[in-house]
């Protein structure tokens, strides 16, 4: 069965840095699209990056401050967050695509499968 675990999650003050990772098992790692998405209370489920082998995408919120990038050797998809914001408060989760590719914006419909989440808060 197809497995993600997000990592990373925790508290900083606003302006400072955390590193989310997914570590996926149970499926085609490389052939497959992987994203971020974010839900805070009271608000839809929204994207904030993908990857696939060809492109990357950035919700115009986090462009500039947010990388995401993948180890195919390690299964593993990673999102770099700096300059992090309180409105970056949210459960961040990770979700994959099997089908290797996924139009942009990033849609949570075209996404199979979805870890736990992990909590990222930013207050002073």
């Amino acid at each position: 069965q197809v497995l993600l675990v997000e990592s990373g999650g925790g508290s900083v003050q606003p302006g400072g840095s955390l590193r989310l990772s997914c570590t996926a098992s149970g499926l085609t790692f490389d052939a497959s699209a992987m994203a971020w998405f974010r839900q805070a209370p009271g608000k839809e489920r929204e994207g904030v990056s993908g990857i696939s082998w060809s492109r990357i995408y950035y919700a115009d919120s986090v462009k500039g401050r947010f990388t995401i990038s993948r180890d195919n050797a390690k299964n593993t998809l990673y999102l770099q967050m700096n300059s992090l914001r309180p409105e970056g408060t949210a459960m961040y989760y990770c979700a994959a695509s099997p089908k290797g590719w996924v139009h942009f914006p990033i849609s949570a419909d075209d996404y199979n499968y979805w870890g736990q989440g992990t909590q990222v808060t930013v207050s002073s």
